[in-house]
């Protein structure tokens, strides 16, 4: 007889198989588009780009995009092997005879299914910093300063993270048919302290910070966030320098509290008008309220899948059809599975959430093109592209799945009618 948690098995591998298959037919895809366009800077970026730049970017994409693939065959090695190779049943069968209250099982259950997940990605992890970063000049870390990065990641997430597992996995077992909602409100408050909590604890611990120094450049950025009515507790450089060599700028923290940081290496490379057009983009995704879209699309996002989970929790099939047999629900199990296996089912969903943050950031061009020079911005952009080894040729349908910016051609031909 054809049960339900058979039926589950099916479609779990049925969408697992497009879902790999997809992503390993868009990073050919990606590979061939730009292996063929890399002969010649597009027409429009001529005189603003130089064909070895140009060059040094194609193949900096194509060994990214070929290593990316090792990735998803990886994970999804690691996918069927917790699932239906029954290692997370393994592993959930020797928590269970352990002298504890099956709080701390599934809370043990949880921190071993996490330790194996990031052992197994720790050789790709060192292998792009250290072969595919290091071959194109853009990893400034030393394996010391990498090792110490992954130790401070596991203890932060022992301090913030195991708390609120902890807390989840209670409410799982002690809140009722809602416990799902309580668990949202416990993951927006979770949120809403790693806010607050990164620009002066966490970030710290990682980066050094320092108030900007260049008067000329702060004159200049005050005077733009007093036009566009924005508040900001500081301006800072962080010597991203001492990682890598790409460029960036952030904004963090909410409310009065807010910081703008900027990577040394950024400020660096671009003149203050162009700094200051950066800046305008960030301050245009504010001003038009794409954070508190964005966060509220999330919290939303968040809010379905965790009352998806609670019916699940209580589905014998959801756990059978995944290779753990059992007749009552164990709440460590489902969380892990769950975790596991919603990747699968909403990749196909991924150009959605590009297309809206596509949306976003021509709008925050848009947004500094009327508050500062239209100019500085292309320039700051082709600079960024050419210093990041940005491709200006990628394959238009891997990047509708994966790139939450627009491509640098139709970014910059929009801002040069904007200055025209």
């Amino acid at each position: 007889m054809f049960s339900s948690a058979n039926f589950f098995t099916v479609l779990f591998l049925l969408a697992l198989g497009v879902s790999v298959a997809l992503q390993l037919w868009l990073a050919r895809r990606q590979v061939r588009h730009v292996t063929a366009h890399r002969s010649a800077v597009p027409a429009h970026f001529a005189g603003r780009i130089a064909l070895s730049a140009h060059q040094k970017a194609a193949d900096y994409t194509v060994a990214r995009t070929r290593l990316s693939t090792v990735d998803i065959v990886i994970d999804t090695c690691v996918l069927l092997a917790l699932t239906l190779g029954g290692g997370l049943w393994a592993a959930a069968s020797w928590t269970s005879t352990l002298p504890l209250e099956p709080l701390w099982q599934d809370v043990l259950l949880i921190v071993i299914m996490t330790v194996v997940t990031g052992v197994v990605a720790l050789p790709l992890s060192w292998y792009r910093t250290f072969v595919v970063e290091q071959r194109f000049g853009f990893n400034r870390m030393t394996l010391g300063l990498w090792l110490k990065d992954l130790i401070k990641a596991a203890l932060i997430g022992v301090v913030l993270g195991l708390p609120l597992v902890t807390l989840v996995l209670w409410l799982m077992a002690r809140a009722g048919s809602l416990w799902w909602f309580y668990a949202w409100l416990a993951w927006v408050g979770f949120q809403a302290l790693l806010l607050a909590l990164y620009p002066t604890v966490i970030a710290p611990l990682f980066n050094k910070f320092r108030p900007l120094a260049d008067v000329k450049l702060k004159e200049r950025v005050e005077r733009l966030l007093a036009r566009c009515g924005f508040a900001a507790k500081g301006l800072f450089v962080m010597d991203g320098s001492t990682r890598s060599s790409h460029g960036n700028a952030y904004f963090t923290g909410f409310g009065a509290a807010r910081r703008i940081v900027f990577f040394d290496t950024l400020l660096e490379r671009l003149q203050p008008e162009e700094v200051e057009a950066v800046l305008a983009h960030e301050l245009g995704h504010f001003k038009l309220r794409h954070v508190l879209k964005r966060t509220l699309w999330s919290a939303l996002g968040s809010l379905a899948f965790l009352a998806l989970l609670g019916w699940l929790t209580h589905e014998m099939w959801f756990y059978s059809g995944l290779g753990v047999p059992g007749d009552a629900p164990r709440y460590g199990v489902a969380l892990v599975l769950f975790m596991l296996t919603l990747p699968v089912f909403t990749f196909v969903a991924a150009p959605l959430a590009s297309l809206y943050s596509r949306r976003h950031e021509f709008e925050a061009d848009a947004y500094a093109a009327r508050n500062v020079s239209a100019s500085a911005l292309v320039g700051a952009l082709v600079k960024l592209y050419q210093d990041n080894a940005s491709t200006l040729t990628p394959d238009p349908l891997h990047s509708a799945f994966y790139d939450s910016h627009p491509p640098a051609t139709a970014r910059i031909a929009r801002l040069d009618v904007a200055r025209t």
